[in-house]
């Protein structure tokens, strides 16, 4: 076939094809026209899912009528300074959006330049323009899509349902909005505004959380922790939260670059790297970031939407985010998120199924599937019964004075005002973890010999890469050999373990030597192979502690960074106040 150029009007649906994805992309080319465009307020409106109608409104510049004419044209834009695409400083620049809506929709844009005596109004129709007209605006701009891939009906079957894309809609809304804490923004859905935020005051950490909190949840206000830091020419700051506070997806992290939202898989594994072993697998926590770094140290032409990133020292800006994102956690010392305790409030003040209210209250409780299992008495009188003038004064202390022992797993302490219930193995896991973490970076583990070595049967293939990882090992203050085809010797464990768990101990790091190629796993997943010393090292559930185990115990988790959660992300103690507990006996 011969070569041919192209109709406009094809060329510019084939546009529309890239930046109009679906009806959420429209929202945001809008909405980033109007917050360059100068708008300190920006209202949304949409209908059938957008698919109906999209409106947005906002106070900006507004536009004359030459500039209106202009503006649906392609490539046509008033956002790049001397056509340098390395100082970008806008978040729309190519020019693209306005007639690639126009391509496949019903587009209505009405204007009025600041100052300017006369509004005007333009209209593209399935990529037909009309003529300006005059039109009634008090200032700034309007711009209306309806029916939105009319013109291209066969994108529409690439839709998904109304419910969805108006999720994916609010989701833009709320991510421009909270990488512009200065702008007012609503978003109303059909009759029903479903976001309205006032404007932020200068100063992001002194000033935004509550709005912050507005789009991340009630949750995030509590549990979130400031972070700032700088390298260079390179800076960070927002909040994030507590590693106990995750979500089973990553809607929750708000990552914004320059003032541009993005969902960027550097900044992404960053946020991974921060929060290591503190989430769980599959878990993501909720944060949010703002980096900014001169316009020229990052490229953000390098896709259509314009949310993924190359950064000149990419390296610099990960470790930046680690960095940071350590050190705030870090500062938390043992805070786990308040949201565990209103969970557990919630669960035990949550009536079974079949509840009629002639049936015993506690069944009202959630107690009634309990009432027939067996419960462990509290620990031995002389542990914890009768608590003594001396640990009376603990209750001054932040996880408080231990009282009981529950099944030989939980500890019941009690503070000033409230019951912190905490999991003896989940704690001692962790501060057992970050023991060995930082003796290994002071020089290395401190060994002990076994007076009688232990012999530990495995299958040959796991005997022989924990042979062969034996130097690595003994770094780690283990040392273990060949006995046998299939059956290791250990002769010295770290000091640290006491009388652990041997024999799982080495099953599990055969397991671990599995998933990476020869010895040097061990140092390439050095935390992972500490926190499997630290599981079976830490103090089992079924143990019997006395009261001074317990309150020690205590006293190290409020002295030991993280120890909010254990080594595997979960939870390791919860705070019930005592004016909540009240509330479940009807007392308030």
């Amino acid at each position: 076939m011969a070569i041919r150029q192209l109709p406009p009007n094809l060329i510019n649906r084939i546009a529309a094809g890239e930046v109009v994805e679906r009806p959420a992309s429209v929202v945001k080319e809008l909405i980033e026209n109007a917050i360059d465009a100068g708008a300190t307020r920006i209202d949304v409106v949409t209908n059938g899912g957008g698919l109906s109608l999209i409106r947005v409104t906002d106070d900006g510049c507004g536009m004359d009528g030459d500039d209106l004419a202009l503006a649906v044209e392609r490539h046509a834009t008033s956002k790049l300074q001397d056509d340098d695409l390395s100082t970008i400083l806008t978040l729309g620049f190519r020019g693209e959006a306005l007639p690639s809506i126009g391509a496949v929709a019903r587009l209505s844009i009405m204007s009025r330049a600041r100052g300017a005596t006369h509004a005007y109004e333009i209209a593209v129709d399935g990529g037909r323009k009309a003529s300006l007209k005059p039109a009634a605006i008090g200032g700034g701009t309007r711009i209306e899509v309806r029916d939105l891939f009319y013109a291209t009906p066969a994108r529409l079957k690439f839709m998904k349902s109304e419910r969805a894309e108006t999720a994916a809609i609010a989701d833009i809304v709320k991510r421009l909005a909270l990488a512009k804490p200065e702008i007012a923004f609503s978003l109303t859905i059909g009759d029903r505004t479903t976001l309205r935020l006032d404007p932020c005051p200068p100063g992001l950490l002194d000033h935004g959380l509550p709005r912050l909190g507005r789009i991340l949840g009630e949750d995030f206000i509590t549990d979130a922790l400031p972070v700032r830091a700088a390298r260079g020419s390179i800076a960070v700051e927002g909040f994030a939260g507590l590693a106990t506070l995750h979500r089973p997806n990553s809607l929750g992290q708000y990552l914004v670059v320059n003032g541009r939202p993005v969902r960027d898989k550097l900044l992404a594994g960053a946020v991974r790297g921060g929060y290591g072993d503190l989430v769980p697998n599959g878990r993501h926590p909720m944060l949010a970031l703002f980096l900014t770094l001169p316009p020229d140290e990052v490229d953000v032409n390098v896709h259509p939407a314009k949310t993924e990133l190359r950064f000149r020292d990419a390296q610099a800006v990960r470790a930046l985010i680690v960095t940071a994102l350590h050190e705030a956690l870090g500062s938390a010392q043992h805070r786990a998120t308040a949201s565990l305790s209103q969970e557990a409030l919630a669960r035990m003040a949550r009536p079974s199924h079949g509840y009629t209210p002639h049936q015993a209250s506690s069944r009202a409780f959630g107690f009634a599937e309990r009432a027939q299992a067996p419960f462990s008495p509290v620990a031995a009188p002389s542990a914890v019964t009768h608590a003594s003038a001396d640990e009376s004064d603990k209750t001054a202390y932040p996880l408080g004075a231990a009282r009981a022992q529950v099944h030989d797993t939980f500890i019941i302490a009690e503070t000033e005002n409230s019951l912190v219930i905490v999991d003896q193995h989940a704690a001692h896991e962790r501060l057992v973890y970050e023991r060995l973490k930082r003796a290994f970076a002071n020089g290395g583990l401190s060994r002990q010999m076994l007076l009688i070595p232990e012999v530990v049967e495995l299958d040959a293939e796991a005997a022989d890469r924990l042979a062969g990882a034996a130097a690595e090992l003994e770094r780690l203050g283990l040392v273990v050999e060949a006995f046998g085809p299939s059956a290791v010797i250990v002769r010295e464990v770290p000091a640290l373990l006491g009388q652990g768990n041997i024999q799982g101990l080495l099953r599990d790091l055969a397991d671990e030597l599995a998933e990476g190629e020869g010895s040097l796993v061990v140092s390439e997943r050095l935390d992972h192979v500490l926190s499997t010393m630290a599981c079976h090292g830490s103090v089992r559930a079924g143990r019997r502690l006395n009261a001074t185990e317990m309150n020690a115990l205590l006293r190290d988790m409020e002295a030991t960074p993280f120890s909010g959660q254990c080594n595997h992300g979960r939870p390791t103690y919860v705070e019930l106040k005592l004016a909540d507990i009240e509330k479940l006996f009807q007392r308030r």
